[in-house]
């Protein structure tokens, strides 16, 4: 994972590999079991866009399909090679022609690059008729610099919403966003950079530890 052409996880991958880990729990749990329940079982290949240190490759696979990872952090690879096939490449241009994939995934990686549209432009592009594309991610409206959590289980949102610029700011200075910061991607504009990229929405999914959601889902076909 990385900013424009920084990886900004380098300094972190091995960090991030014991934090994104079985040990990550319950929290890991769901991430995966969404995912299940939008990608659904297929084979042939799924890429694995921003793999990062390959911890989702247990859910794909798992489905019966073949996971093959890119993503610009040399670090964090060192760790994914012994999970699936993978590459250093950037999001916003991957080293796949043309229709050529069935499906993909791009899972808690959202907030790690500049634009996230144009990441979603190019699975768009590398996805044949009927390719499959599932997103997962923070909860674009509740999880942020905007979003405080320290309260639990009162949750408080407040007037930065609607700022997308990159920030290290964050209730929980144990976290990812503090080592790494993140851009935020207001729920309007992660929709309707899925219809900019002539992909068709086909069902959306919200999950959570308690009643306020976490994480936001969606799989988006290729008509």
């Amino acid at each position: 994972m990385g900013t424009g052409t920084t990886a900004a996880y380098d300094a972190h991958a091995d960090w991030y590999n014991d934090y994104m880990s079985p040990a990550a729990g319950e929290y890991l749990r769901r991430v995966h079991g969404t995912i299940a329940d939008l990608l659904g079982p297929g084979d042939g290949i799924c890429l694995d866009v921003c793999c990062g240190t390959g911890a989702h490759v247990p859910a794909v696979a798992g489905l019966g399909w073949t996971p093959v990872g890119v993503d610009l952090s040399a670090g964090q690879l060192r760790h994914a090679m012994h999970r699936l096939p993978a590459a250093v490449a950037d999001a916003t241009a991957l080293p796949f022609g043309d229709a050529a994939l069935p499906a993909a995934v791009c899972v808690l990686a959202s907030t790690d690059v500049p634009d996230y549209g144009a990441v979603i432009r190019d699975i768009g592009r590398v996805l044949r008729t009927g390719g499959r594309f599932v997103h997962l991610g923070v909860h674009p409206c509740f999880i942020g610099a905007f979003a405080d959590w320290s309260g639990r289980p009162r949750v408080v949102v407040d007037e930065r919403y609607a700022e997308r610029e990159h920030t290290f700011e964050t209730w929980n200075p144990h976290g990812v966003r503090a080592r790494v910061g993140g851009w935020h991607i207001p729920l309007a504009d992660l929709l309707n950079a899925v219809m900019a990229a002539g992909l068709r929405l086909e069902r959306v999914a919200e999950a959570g530890g308690g009643a306020v959601p976490d994480l936001f889902g969606f799989v988006a076909v290729k008509p």
